[in-house]
């Protein structure tokens, strides 16, 4: 395992993509330790992927490219920005609104933070915000990706921990709302201190042109909650009727959305959701071998026994799942992590949706901490923003997210009261 150890910290310190580092430390100890596990490495990998649920992220990708091309995410800004640009400020509860509304559909934080940081920052830039508070404000609010349903990593985690997805789906929504809430009431102090510029109050005839054109594309989150909630479609079926009303919105309703765009979109498609099977395989493979050498329960006895509370052990597990996120690519670590926490947390009496909301805010919130949040880095280069200026600006929503963390953390019935009321 020593040789494990190693190889999996030096690739990473080396830069190398998080699947590669994950399969070249599995191919290490097995060569090093276990030959005889070859001739079952092959079957483990395709069990890793061999799942329905997993089914629901390529099409997931797919209602993203389809937004990219049909108009969709241009007419979110404009409505959010129709409606809450006279504030002081505005155009920065433009970008968490506007975010919270991707959200809905994407699921995604680096999805969210390419896109948005496109879209919003140079437009803040040209209204006097500076381009550091434009890119942190952008990077932090892409955090609303993975918590608002749907998102890729509540599918992962619903897989791994044989959780209902859709009850997942029903336990992000208020932590998601919360978090929105926490973030506008930030800049909402921020806009005061820095004196942000507003625009004048849009007059009621914009507001409802604005409201009919974005209307097709609000149908999209629409269904997926609606048809999730009301138990018409399971998660993966929503994604697949999210694909054709975002298929339909953008060729008719938008007209934007090429049938010549199509091929394009299908590769682009199949591309990123290789890219995330390609990290679910690979992790399923070291996963299996750290189980054989009896990892995780020499990990989940030591945790039980720095303490029998709780309390304290929501707070290690907090710690600890913020330093995994920071350094690893999220999906990876919760294929890693969950079969290690979730008899632990079973055992302190923690329900299993309770866990994977607190897992999954945890590793997003890594995204974008500092030194190397993956997400942080996309904003860096698409903003032209230096880390450092990046990270001072983001400081103050780190902070607050850490705060609707520990919230989250010790008030379950956050996560747990809807999926209850619909169970």
């Amino acid at each position: 395992m020593v040789a494990v150890v190693a190889s999996f910290f030096g690739l990473i310190v080396l830069g190398a993509p998080i699947a590669y580092v994950l399969g070249i430390s599995s191919v290490v100890y097995i060569i090093s330790s276990n030959i005889g596990l070859f001739e079952s490495a092959p079957m483990r990998i395709f069990q890793g992927v061999q799942n329905f649920g997993l089914m629901a992220i390529p099409l997931f990708v797919f209602v993203g490219e389809l937004m990219n091309s049909g108009g969709i995410s241009k007419r979110l800004v404009g409505f959010t920005n129709v409606i809450l640009g006279h504030f002081r400020g505005g155009l920065s509860y433009v970008n968490v609104a506007t975010n919270m509304f991707l959200a809905s559909i994407l699921g995604s934080a680096n999805a969210q933070t390419a896109m948005m940081s496109r879209v919003m920052v140079p437009e803040m830039e040209k209204q006097g915000y500076s381009r550091e508070f434009s890119s942190a404000l952008t990077v932090s609010s892409s955090l609303l990706g993975p918590i608002i349903p749907p998102s890729l990593v509540f599918i992962i985690y619903g897989v791994i921990s044989e959780t209902s997805i859709t009850s997942m789906f029903l336990a992000g929504i208020i932590p998601g709302l919360l978090l929105t809430i926490s973030f506008m009431v930030l800049i909402y102090f921020i806009a005061i201190r820095e004196n942000f510029p507003k625009s004048e109050r849009a007059p009621m005839k914009e507001v409802f042109k604005a409201f009919l054109e974005v209307l097709p594309a609000l149908l999209i989150p629409l269904i997926i909650l609606v048809g999730i909630l009301s138990g018409v479609f399971t998660a993966t079926e929503s994604a697949a009727v999210a694909s054709f009303v975002a298929f339909i919105v953008g060729l008719f309703f938008y007209r934007e959305l090429k049938l010549k765009d199509l091929p394009k979109i299908f590769i682009d498609t199949a591309m990123n959701s290789a890219i995330v099977m390609f990290i679910v395989a690979m992790a399923s493979l070291l996963s299996w071998i750290l189980a054989f050498e009896r990892v995780p329960n020499a990990i989940g006895d030591l945790l039980i026994s720095i303490s029998e509370s709780p309390i304290v052990f929501l707070l290690v597990l907090n710690i600890l799942l913020l330093i995994v996120g920071m350094f690893m690519d999220g999906i990876a670590a919760m294929i890693i992590l969950v079969p290690i926490l979730l008899p632990v947390s079973l055992n302190f009496g923690i329900d299993p949706i309770h866990l994977g909301i607190i897992i999954c805010i945890n590793l997003t919130i890594g995204l974008i901490t500092p030194p190397v949040g993956t997400a942080l880095f996309i904003a860096s280069s698409i903003g032209k923003v230096r880390i450092e200026a990046l990270s001072k600006s983001l400081l103050p929503f780190i902070v607050v997210a850490y705060v609707v963390l520990l919230i989250i953390t010790y008030i379950p019935s956050i996560t747990l009261s809807i999926p209850k009321l619909f169970s």
